[in-house]
């Protein structure tokens, strides 16, 4: 019993030392800046423009980038719009 439970202590040090710093892409901002450290890498979004996130990336090893998951990034319009559309443009 005492060995068990001297495995599972060990194995949840193991995991607690080794986590990795979670990776978030925000969908409400367009702009993620990726840093990199001595611990690894690390991905944050929370800028509005590629300005502002140059600005915070300078002077640091970190990359600024297009979000992938932007909420209003490539929203295409309805069917019923485009007909709209269309119809206006004969």
């Amino acid at each position: 019993m005492r060995a068990l439970i001297g495995t599972i202590l060990v194995m949840g040090m193991m995991a607690a030392t080794s986590a990795v710093q979670a990776q978030t892409y925000d969908p409400r901002y367009p702009v993620c800046v990726q840093v990199a450290t001595i611990d690894g890498t690390s991905i944050g979004c929370g800028y509005g423009t590629l300005a502002q996130c140059q600005a915070s990336a300078s002077g640091r090893g970190a990359q600024c980038f297009a979000n992938p998951y932007y909420a209003h990034a490539n929203k295409k319009a309805s069917r019923r719009a485009n007909q709209r559309h269309q119809s206006l443009n004969w």
